[in-house]
């Protein structure tokens, strides 16, 4: 993945078009903790991990822990090099780069999803409330469920995302999941992204 596509995924989701009022309080898609960023440690979750698979189109994408079941779309890169992100007004999408990693097979996989849009929350709202030790499932085009556990959930300001941390190369099959946060500006929108780390730990049938 090109430098220009690293970081046109990190802030081409977080445009940031819904806001619910309450009085004089604004709500916010909820945010990590410091408890769960790599700092807090270990390094890993868990240092179980299963064998890479071969590569599989995802089909759909699960996080039981906060319900959700979304179906996947195919990313590529825009005219300016950056990675388009999936149609704003679905918000039961996600989408993954096509032209990288399938999810489940070795290496460093990227999948990005909206937090909100103009209807209200989308199906990443709730990333930043996981926690180490969930799990993500991806439903894959062989009938192979690949489940992931999360290592680390950390958000970053816009100007200090640590792309070569997010998009370096691994050599187990290891998910990246991306949306907004950081905190919310009226004139800019979302000032940053959330980002949650996670390792194949086991595979099942479909």
């Amino acid at each position: 993945m090109s430098a220009k596509a690293k970081w046109g995924l990190a802030a081409a989701v977080c445009a940031g078009l819904w806001l619910v009022h309450d009085g004089a309080r604004t709500v916010t898609p909820p945010a990590p903790s410091a408890a769960q960023a790599f700092a807090a440690g270990p390094r890993f979750h868990t240092d179980a991990a299963a064998d890479p698979l071969p590569p599989s189109q995802p089909l759909r994408f699960r996080i039981p822990d906060i319900d959700v079941d979304a179906p996947f779309t195919g990313l590529g890169l825009g005219r300016d090099g950056s990675l388009d992100v999936p149609p704003a007004e679905n918000r039961n999408l996600v989408g993954w780069f096509r032209q990288g990693t399938p999810p489940g097979s070795r290496g460093t996989s990227v999948v990005a999803g909206h937090v909100d849009n103009a209807s209200g929350p989308a199906a990443l709202y709730a990333l930043g409330a996981l926690a180490k030790g969930h799990r993500i499932e991806i439903v894959r085009a062989d009938r192979q469920v690949a489940v992931f556990t999360i290592d680390a959930i950390e958000v970053y300001e816009a100007d200090a995302f640590p792309d070569t941390k997010v998009y370096g190369p691994k050599d187990r099959a290891e998910l990246r999941v991306i949306t907004c946060g950081g905190g919310f500006s009226k004139k800019t929108g979302y000032r940053g992204n959330v980002v949650a780390y996670a390792h194949l730990i086991g595979v099942r049938k479909v």
